[in-house]
């Protein structure tokens, strides 16, 4: 399904720019190991937290580096975008990626990790905004939302090798000889988005009355201020409980080995995939941004909620929910469609990223609370149970609350 999804919106970006086709395909291959990087936690956290004696707050700040070390750098790289183009601000930063993977690979104490996943954080950082900003700059407006949902759903696939493949590679080779096969991977990325990339002719140049190229330009629209609050949590919750919390929950409450927690993670992981592509034409279908983003999110906080109050659920149900939460979660590319439609083209790049920041920046201050918060909870002696449906539903609170900033956005409704 996602090949035949993948080939379609190909055919169709090919027939709008027929030379960005091979451009796409390198920088969606980037991007899905960057999601793998950013969801393999969960899955190995039991045997890396043995191996390099981590507790569940010094697991938080290993997943946490990799998001802090992604969102830092996000305002020069749009930057970088939209003066030098795509492709050296996307291979050059990726052996970053390389290295990074290397030493988490070879870790032996906590800081290891640590150093290890920032700098494939940092490599990883450049990946999906390239690739948003080339289709910003050759596709319409009207869209991006299928697109770059599209772009999400393929590179989703990262998650699904994070989940049962990666356990059975663990297993039968150990999970350091897989993360140094991850790094032969992304080094081959690297050198063919090097090779590949193929830079979308330069913008009009910059007219009288027309914003300047420059952060400010962006903070001073305000049509995105009611967006970064929820872009702040929303994402970053799928992304926490995906990359940090759901594997220790099937493992901590149900007593899951790790092929079958990597099983149960797959219901979670095959939901992201296919929400991602069932997002992207929904903005044309019913003509509004803002209302998808609502309903998606409302779901989604029914599913925390279920899992609040009642943890120990048996696993299929848990599954499910946990699926509910990944794949109506999945508004990311629609929350950025509605962020792109009030970006003029000379701050698309500084645009695009500065709301990637707070998306991104919210997953790395989320990884450590949650952290500290689990790891609080086991000090007291509460529950595993009872901790993670304490989490969900801390997670639901504040994800409520910032839609209720939301709802006080202006829509933008796709107009061809």
């Amino acid at each position: 399904m996602a090949s035949r999804a993948g080939s379609s919106i190909f055919n169709r970006f090919e027939n709008e720019s027929p030379d960005r086709v091979p451009t796409l395909v390198v920088l969606v291959f980037g991007y899905l190991l960057s999601q793998f990087y950013r969801s393999f936690l969960a899955v190995i956290a039991p045997e890396l937290a043995a191996d390099v004696h981590l507790g569940p707050a010094e697991l938080g700040m290993v997943s946490a580096a990799f998001f802090a070390a992604f969102a830092v750098v996000q305002l020069p790289i749009g930057a970088s975008l939209d003066r030098f183009g795509a492709g050296r601000t996307v291979a050059v930063p990726m052996l970053s990626a390389v290295a990074g993977a290397t030493v988490f690979a070879l870790a032996r104490e906590p800081w290891h990790s640590v150093a290890g996943m920032a700098l494939i954080g940092f490599g990883c950082a450049p990946i999906y905004m390239g690739a948003l900003w080339v289709i910003g700059r050759t596709t319409t407006s009207a869209r991006f939302a299928l697109f770059s949902s599209v772009i999400v759903g393929i590179g989703s696939l990262g998650n699904l090798a994070a989940a049962t493949p990666l356990a059975a590679a663990a297993a039968a080779f150990g999970w350091r000889t897989t993360m140094l096969a991850i790094a032969a991977a992304t080094l081959v990325s690297a050198v063919l988005v090097f090779l590949v990339v193929k830079e979308p002719p330069p913008a009009e140049p910059h007219a009288d009355g027309a914003p300047k190229p420059s952060i400010a330009a962006v903070l001073a629209i305000r049509e995105l201020w009611p967006l970064y609050p929820i872009a702040l949590v929303s994402y970053p919750i799928v992304v926490a409980i995906r990359g940090l919390w759901v594997g220790p929950y099937f493992s901590q409450v149900h007593g899951l080995a790790p092929v079958e927690r990597g099983n149960a993670v797959s219901v979670m992981v095959f939901a992201m995939i296919a929400g991602a592509f069932v997002y992207g034409p929904l903005d044309r279908w019913f003509g509004t941004r803002k209302w998808v983003v609502v309903a998606g999110t409302v779901a989604t906080i029914a599913g925390l909620t279920a899992l609040a109050f009642a943890p120990a659920m048996p696993v299929l149900p848990a599954s499910l929910m946990f699926g509910v939460i990944g794949g109506i979660g999945m508004t990311y590319g629609v929350l950025m469609a509605h962020a792109r439609a009030f970006l003029p083209t000379p701050v698309l790049g500084r645009g695009l990223t500065l709301m990637n920041m707070f998306i991104i920046g919210g997953a790395a201050i989320l990884q450590p609370l949650s952290g500290m918060f689990m790891a609080r909870m086991a000090s007291g002696g509460t529950s595993p149970a009872a901790a993670h449906g304490a989490l969900y539903g801390a997670f639901a609170v504040a994800l409520t609350a910032t839609l209720v900033v939301y709802l006080f956005a202006r829509d933008a409704r796709p107009s061809a």
